[in-house]
């Protein structure tokens, strides 16, 4: 039988449940996702770094896991919320349940909860610190432990999940062998697995960089351009990517994904801030505001782009250098992209690279690599 849970909400609001996970106590920020399936690529998503997750679906983990659709390592997500967690699990690819992956991973889940109150209760008060406890039981005890664990905002969680040596995928000499293949350094602040094979599918060979290589080191490299992927906690916090990034501005071209794009668009001298709850699903409606389609797109973020009121942004010393909004979410009207054309950079907030979500953005990908033949590099 399932050990008592108790999921505490920083406001003082607790939910009594079931462990279904690991033993223990998790700290994280409370947040929800609304896909349906998808949950062992949430979870193994390092952009989830010491956050809780919800899954608004109610009945979670009936096709198992499996080993292929990992998106890292390791499960970076501090804990699993779900209202029923399924013993049976039925699929031609699962390779085990996902009660066992949690346990074996050292990951906290609960279940038995009504997820739809907790849900109501994020989108009203806001995304905020929480704990899933199999250890201390105490509503009193564990809100004050909640209370005194630290907000994501002003932190720099990158340092915690990136790499720590380069790596090569697949990296491929210029000349007549290899024609078209582009060589691309990929700044890791957190970087998912689909978005390397994404890359790799377009013809790039990849050099993938700790979060901290400098700008002098990447110039080095040769590269053909540059992407930064998508990562945890508040992107303002990392300093040093931003300064990279605002000094390689120009002199290779760039690709921008989720933290990528909110890195880019504060080297270009724009303002990021903490949405209420985020985004998180596979179902997010994001207008192009260049070919007037919209694409239903896969997002996990947090924090978002300000606009400014004429949805253009001024770069901070380089003026000569404007940069627009290419892409907005219909829900909200965020900024899902930007581009700065004489710069030859771009980015998006949202997943093109999907795992999980449909597949309508996948040309960003296309994309990249015509915007690096435009270079004559």
């Amino acid at each position: 039988m399932n050990k008592p849970c108790l999921l505490m909400l920083e406001d003082g609001r607790f939910f009594k449940g079931s462990s279904f996970g690991a033993e223990g106590l998790a700290f994280g920020e409370v947040v929800f996702n609304t896909s349906m399936s998808g949950y062992q690529e949430i979870l193994t998503d390092p952009s989830y770094h010491e956050q809780i997750i919800t899954m608004t679906y109610p009945h979670i983990g009936n096709y198992g896991i499996n080993s292929a659709d990992v998106e890292s390592a390791r499960v970076y997500a501090s804990g699993l919320i779900v209202k029923e967690a399924s013993a049976v699990y039925s699929n031609w690819r699962s390779e085990g349940s996902l009660i066992d992956y949690l346990k074996k991973n050292n990951t906290v889940a609960i279940e038995g909860i009504d997820t739809r109150a907790l849900v109501k209760h994020i989108r009203t008060a806001g995304a905020m610190r929480g704990a899933i406890s199999t250890k201390d039981l105490n509503p009193e005890s564990l809100l004050k432990k909640v209370q005194e664990w630290p907000s994501l905002v002003g932190r720099d969680l990158v340092k915690e999940v990136t790499i720590r040596a380069p790596f090569d995928l697949k990296k491929l000499p210029r000349g007549p062998r290899h024609p078209s293949a582009f060589n691309v350094a990929v700044y890791d602040f957190g970087v998912k697995t689909n978005i390397l094979n994404c890359l790799k599918a377009v013809g790039c060979s990849l050099t993938v960089l700790p979060a901290s290589t400098s700008n002098q080191e990447v110039l080095k490299g040769g590269f053909d351009g540059l992407f930064l992927s998508n990562g945890p906690g508040d992107p303002a916090a990392v300093e040093y990517a931003i300064e990279n990034v605002r000094n390689l501005l120009g002199k290779l071209p760039i690709f921008g994904i989720c933290l990528g794009h909110q890195i880019l668009a504060l080297a270009l001298g724009a303002e990021t801030y903490k949405l209420k709850f985020g985004h998180r699903g596979a179902n997010q409606p994001v207008k192009n505001l260049t070919t007037g389609k919209v694409e239903i797109t896969s997002q996990n973020h947090g924090f978002a782009v300000k606009a400014s009121e004429d949805w253009q942004m001024t770069p901070r010393g380089l003026k000569d250098h404007p940069s627009y909004i290419t892409h907005i979410n219909l829900n909200d009207e965020t900024v899902e992209g930007l581009s700065a054309p004489e710069l030859k950079a771009f980015s998006v907030q949202y997943h093109p690279e999907s795992s999980p979500g449909p597949h309508d953005s996948r040309y960003l990908f296309n994309d990249f690599v015509e915007l690096m033949k435009g270079t004559g590099r």
